[in-house]
């Protein structure tokens, strides 16, 4: 990959988001709407998160785990008064309504439905976001936790969060009103972010990924996501391993950003030496140089260990996305 895939509208996005305020049209991500009576019991034995804890006008992350604890999706939940939206990774949208159908049996008062042809989600990243969510007259929101969440008018919700971690909002309106909402955006000044800009940014960030560093060979503390996790609500699926896990410290290898020499291949084996300690999971190239994220054995080292992957040489660095750290 040559310097040149990256382009000055993509280095100009990233820089925008890291300094001042970009957008994004994220409306390729799926969101799923879980309603019904039981729809907080069944998300909260579903995935790794406390959805008992939360009201309508709150939401969180969670991860969508296998009975063995491997990561299948990092999910934004929302809790709405009549039901919970779910924005879910673009490639797993799907699966996901496959999956969540096989656990709702005859009983259960829960409803699924694929919701994302109707809406359009944009994340507004960067330091500047309060200016434009001013702009679009949502003010109210400015200064809330992280997650909460609003319906303003015209039918637009207005959530803390940029998805990365940047400052910034999500935005889920009716896809009428994309083309009307995102002109705003730009004329507020939002600088526009491209998908490819997006990832970049998402790499450089250290957000896992499905089918990179969200498979069937990792669990959701090796991939940093301990804010996901609620280690006192008891039962759910993958619990058992996770538990343990957190119990006997039992965390075995840690995903880490790895600033790069020259290019390099995913999948590429990361050495120290002549030891393999781990594989690289994501690339790109940024406005600055070559940079990737790697899975490394927790014995191995850390952040300034230089690594050999593949053909290059690397440097690891903290990716601000995840946390190492066991709870106290």
């Amino acid at each position: 990959m040559s310097k040149s895939a990256i382009d000055a509208k993509d280095a100009a996005a990233i820089q925008a988001a890291q300094d001042s305020v970009a957008v994004c049209d994220r409306s390729h991500s799926g969101i799923i709407r879980v309603s019904d009576d039981d729809r907080i019991r069944f998300l909260h034995n579903q995935t790794t998160n406390d959805f008992q804890s939360l009201k309508p006008g709150q939401g969180c992350d969670t991860v969508m785990v296998t009975s063995t604890a491997r990561t299948i999706d990092l999910v934004r939940a929302y809790i709405l008064e009549d039901a919970v939206l779910l924005l879910v990774s673009p490639n797993r949208r799907e699966f996901l309504i496959q999956w969540l159908d096989k656990y709702i049996f005859y009983a259960d008062k829960v409803q699924l439905t694929d919701v994302t042809n109707e809406t359009a989600t944009f994340n507004i990243i960067g330091s500047q976001s309060d200016t434009i969510i001013e702009k679009l007259g949502a003010g109210a929101i400015i200064g809330q936790p992280d997650g909460t969440h609003q319906l303003f008018d015209g039918g637009v919700r207005v959530a803390v969060g940029s998805g990365l971690a940047l400052p910034g909002y999500t935005l889920i309106l009716p896809a009428s009103l994309k083309a009307t909402v995102w002109q705003k955006i730009v004329e507020a000044g939002a600088q526009e972010m491209s998908d490819r800009a997006f990832d970049v940014l998402r790499i450089l960030q250290g957000r896992p990924a499905p089918e990179h560093e969200l498979t069937d060979d990792y669990n959701p503390l090796e991939a940093g996501l301990w804010h996901t996790i609620s280690f006192s609500k008891g039962c759910y699926i993958g619990q058992e391993t996770i538990a343990r896990l957190n119990t006997y410290k039992g965390v075995k290898q840690h995903l880490w950003g790895i600033r790069l020499n020259a290019p390099a291949e995913i999948q590429s084996a990361i050495a120290v030496g002549n030891e393999k300690v781990g594989k690289l999971t994501s690339y790109t190239e940024t406005p600055d140089g070559y940079f990737g994220l790697g899975y490394i054995r927790t014995k191995a080292g850390g952040v300034g260990m230089i690594v050999q992957v593949g053909e290059t040489e690397g440097e690891i660095v903290e990716i601000p996305f995840v946390s190492h750290e066991y709870p106290e």
